[in-house]
This record gives structure tokens, C-alpha cells and sequence, in this order.
């Protein structure tokens, strides 16, 4: 069971610099027994069943010749048993390599092959979707069917597994739309320096940790209200799919204390008729990160949800972390906070210069979780790099663009590679989509760059209206009126909704090709 602990070590081990997830799960277990460790849309497992589970998967695992620092493949909705392969890959000494489900056939051949496991775990809504004959030559063990009668005998234990620091803990994929993402592997340092603080506030702080995860279990940003709460000693409900009556319900029923939300969850939860209809008020600790969370809709939760409310802004590779409590900045919700303890920030022009503060510019970053780097791609994992000249630190590139104030809080102003320069002028989309936020017709909005002969790029704007709205023309109109001559949107289109992805990033890509479709300005 790794190194053991004692029932009362875990929340001294969390203070350690470094400690072993594994062993304080299996410290957990003994100590918590009977209580609900995780529940799913199905059902419940305690913590005795947990920490036995996990064993019995890991040893069959061992058994089937994984081997230290080798990958095993999950893919499915998330449920119990997808958890359970999740920490028992770990256990093992593997590492737990989630699948994007939302990705096409190719990319998760390409990402399973990338990854280089030789199990993978599927659930019986995948495989169906994509055939019998899929992922050839690995060993497939279907989750809600197979998992069971898989595992190893009960009460087997997997031989023991120390980790070190710079061992890998998990393969996370990137989001990208064509081609095969990239594997970002993080270390068992750096999870553990992200998670054993937080969980250990918690306890300190006598919080009960009771968490809701409605993101999948393949995200990074899930790992916040999955694997904290369980060092916590906590619970953990893990929803197949979100959906904002059955969160509500299960917040409710489950008396949840923490959770973790992407903003078109908020966004979504706040829109609900019967949101104020259920009780919420058990809840302590709210987070949000993933995507821009506009100023409007954190002060909208802020009024309607009980708790605190974290915005965290990273990258799944690492770099700067920077943390926003809403609740206690008020006026700075245009931010997303300042950099948190051991981050650092700079933020330089395109000669990689340090600019001017309140200057836009490329925002670097570096803090204590830097991925090791992208699986089998070290040129790509050079490219996101900045070495300093003078002292040869490396720092990890943002992507995105953003000014610092007086106050050091972190105003974004739009992805690098979604700037528009138009007529030899830089146009920031946020800053035009800001102004069509301030039209009380329009739900959301978003702004790209398109083609133009004229000028190179023009802003093309997109919204989401509002029944019964205004015309999308008197819309452009009042909004260029108080825009500069070099940012007035050429066009503007009603939607009915933003294109995302599973975890609620918008997908500009998509807005760029409907623009093509729709006819590119003059």
C-alpha cells in the first residue's frame, strides 16, 4: 500500500513538501470506513470500498505487466469506475492517461498510440460509438461491464510503490481541434504541490469537504474538485454529464461545501427559472477557471450563491498561477487576480521586452507547477518556452495578452493569436466585445478577425440576443459609435448559441469558418 500511515498522519503528511497521494488514500480508508468516499449518478462507494478497489485494479494492473511510469488509457463518461482506474494507475506506479471523448476517431488512435499504454479502459457508450475493432492490439477492459471481474481477487494488495518526485502522475490532452493534442504530463511534484495545500487549508480549517465535479474526468480542470477533496478525506460525486437541474439537485442532496465550474456552467446555472428554488447554502468554496468569466456574471454568482468564489487562471502546462477571490475584490472583477504565492509574472512586447506597467503585452509565467512537458514532442515544448538572457530561467508562454495595474492584478485582453491588426493597428477582441456586453439585448458575445483586402483583418463580432431583441445592425451601430474608427465592427450575427467545447471554451475557430460561410466584409 505504498508507505503506510497512521489514521491521524494524513493531515500532518499534507504539509509536507512532498508526500505520496496513494498512501494517504489508503491512510484515509482505514480511517473513514463506512463514509461516503465517492458517489456517482448510480450510486455510492465508502472509503473502505475505495481503498479496496483500488488495490485490486492496481495489483491486476502490476500483474498485467504495467510497468513503472507506463501509461494506462481511460475513455468514457465519468462515472465510480473511471475514478477508480484513475487513482489505482497511480497506485501502480503508472500513470493515469485520460482521453478527450468529444475528440474524432483518428485523434484518439493518435492520442492512445502517443500515450504508449497497453490497457485501456473504455466504457460501454464509447466503444459502441466507435466499434469492436477499435484501439487494436491493447488490452480493452470495458468499465461498467468488465471492470468487476477484471480486477484481482478481493482483498489483494498491490506491491508496494514509492514515488519520487519527478515520476509521472498523469498525461492530460490538449483541447486542439485538428490534428492529435498534445500529451502535457505532470509530475507527482507538481500535483502535489497544486493539491496537498488546499487540502490541508481545509481540514484546518474544519471545512467539511463535500465536492460536486461536473466537468470530465479527462480535464484538468476536474482534477481541483477530484483529487483535493479525496486527500481531504473528503467526498467526492462525479456527474456523467452536466446538467443544471440534476447539479442543483445533487448540490442540494449532497450538501456540497466546494465545487469547481466553468463559466457557461455559471452562466447557465444563473439563466435557470427554478435556480432559487433549492437550497444552496451549504456551500463554502466555489471555483472557476478554464475560460474568460466576464465581470458581470462573477458579480451575478457572487449575489446568488452562497460562498467564496476562487478564479484561477493557468495554463494545464503551467506557468503563472494567478488566483482572483471575487468576494473579497469586488472592483476587480475585470481581473483575473494576482499572481499566487511562488508565481511570477512578466509580461513583454513581441521583441520579448519587458513593457511598461498598465502596457498590453505577452503575459510569461513561471511558478512550482510546470508540466515535465508535452509526451514525445520536445520541440513543441521548447517552442512554449522563454529562457531569460541574463539568468537563463525558463519561463512558460501564456498565449494570451494582458496588462497589469498599479495593484498587480491581471487584466486579460485576448489570446495572442486571436489579435486582430487591422490597417497596421493591434484591435483587441475583449475590448470589443466588452462594448457589445453593455447592449441589454445581448447574452453573449464574441469577436474574431477576418480577411479584409482594405485592411488586412476587420473585426467580425458574434452574439448571442435576447427574445425579443433589437436588429443585429442597430446593435453594430450604437456599439461602433463608441468605439475607435480603427476597432468599429464590419459585421454582426445572431447566433443562437457560442460554439464550445466539452469544457466550455469557446471555439473561434468555428465562429471564423461561419464567417466564411456567411460572406467575409467588403
Amino acid at each position: 500500500m505504498g508507505e503506510t500511515l497512521t489514521a491521524a498522519a494524513p493531515q500532518i503528511a499534507l504539509a509536507e513538501p512532498f508526500g505520496d497521494f496513494s498512501a494517504i488514500l489508503a491512510a484515509n480508508a482505514v480511517a473513514l470506513g463506512d463514509q461516503a468516499a465517492m458517489r456517482d449518478d448510480t450510486g455510492e462507494i465508502t472509503w473502505t470500498e475505495l481503498g479496496d478497489l483500488v488495490e485490486r485494479i492496481a495489483a491486476r494492473l502490476v500483474e498485467d505487466g504495467l510497468q513503472r511510469g507506463q501509461s494506462v488509457a481511460i475513455l468514457g463518461y465519468s462515472s465510480i469506475p473511471y475514478a477508480l482506474v484513475f487513482l489505482a494507475a497511480v497506485r501502480a506506479g503508472g500513470v493515469a492517461a485520460p482521453l478527450t471523448t468529444s475528440a474524432s476517431p483518428e485523434q484518439l488512435a493518435g492520442m492512445a498510440s502517443d500515450s504508449g499504454a497497453k490497457h485501456i479502459f473504455i466504457d460501454r457508450a464509447k466503444l459502441t460509438e466507435l466499434g469492436e475493432d477499435c484501439f487494436p492490439g491493447m488490452t480493452r477492459i470495458v468499465l461498467d461491464e468488465d471492470l468487476d471481474g477484471w480486477m484481482a481477487p478481493e482483498g489483494t494488495r498491490a506491491p508496494k510503490f514509492v514515488p519520487g518526485p519527478k515520476d509521472p502522475f498523469n498525461i492530460i490532452y490538449s483541447s486542439g481541434t485538428t490534428g492529435i493534442p498534445k500529451g502535457i504530463v505532470h509530475s507527482h511534484q507538481m500535483r502535489w504541490r497544486q493539491f496537498a495545500t488546499s487540502a490541508a487549508s481545509w481540514l484546518e480549517a474544519g471545512m467539511p469537504v463535500r465536492s460536486l465535479a461536473s466537468t470530465p474526468l479527462y480535464s484538468n480542470t476536474t482534477m481541483v474538485a477530484f483529487l483535493p477533496p479525496l486527500l481531504a478525506g473528503g467526498m467526492v460525486r462525479v456527474m456523467r454529464k452536466f446538467d443544471v437541474l440534476r447539479w442543483l439537485e445533487f448540490a442540494q442532496q449532497d450538501r456540497t461545501t466546494v465545487t469547481m465550474l466553468v463559466p457557461v456552467q455559471y452562466r447557465r446555472l444563473m439563466q435557470e427559472p427554478r435556480f432559487d428554488e433549492f437550497d444552496l447554502s451549504a456551500l463554502q468554496l466555489k471555483y472557476c477557471t478554464s475560460a474568460p468569466f466576464p465581470a458581470d456574471l462573477k458579480r451575478e454568482v457572487l449575489d446568488r450563491m452562497p460562498g467564496a468564489l476562487i478564479e484561477i487562471y493557468s495554463m494545464t502546462e503551467g506557468g503563472v498561477v494567478c488566483l482572483l477571490e471575487a468576494h473579497k475584490f469586488p472592483d476587480k472583477l475585470h481581473t483575473v487576480g494576482r499572481p499566487a504565492p511562488g508565481s511570477e509574472l512578466k509580461v513583454l512586447d513581441d521583441e520579448d521586452r519587458a513593457v511598461p506597467p498598465g502596457t498590453p503585452g505577452n503575459l510569461i509565467g513561471r511558478s512550482q507547477t510546470m508540466m515535465i512537458g508535452y509526451k514525445n514532442q520536445p520541440d513543441k515544448t521548447r517552442e512554449g518556452y522563454w529562457t531569460d538572457p541574463e539568468t537563463g530561467e525558463v519561463w512558460q508562454r501564456m498565449g494570451d495578452i494582458g496588462r497589469v495595474d498599479a495593484e498587480g492584478f491581471v487584466e486579460l485582453v485576448g489570446r495572442a493569436k486571436d489579435m486582430i491588426i487591422s490597417g497596421g493597428f493591434n484591435i483587441f477582441p475583449v475590448d470589443l466585445e466588452d462594448e457589445l456586453a453593455k447592449e441589454d439585448d445581448v447574452v453573449e458575445a464574441a469577436v474574431i478577425g477576418v480577411p479584409s483586402e482594405r485592411w488586412g483583418e476587420t473585426p467580425v463580432g458574434f452574439v448571442t440576443l435576447k427574445n425579443p431583441a433589437r436588429d443585429c445592425e442597430d446593435i453594430r451601430a450604437a456599439v461602433n459609435a463608441r468605439l475607435g474608427k480603427t476597432q468599429r465592427l464590419a459585421q454582426l450575427h445572431a447566433i443562437e448559441e457560442m460554439p464550445r467545447s466539452h469544457i466550455g471554451k469557446l471555439l473561434k475557430t468555428e465562429l471564423r469558418d461561419m464567417a466564411a460561410r456567411l460572406g467575409l466584409p467588403d
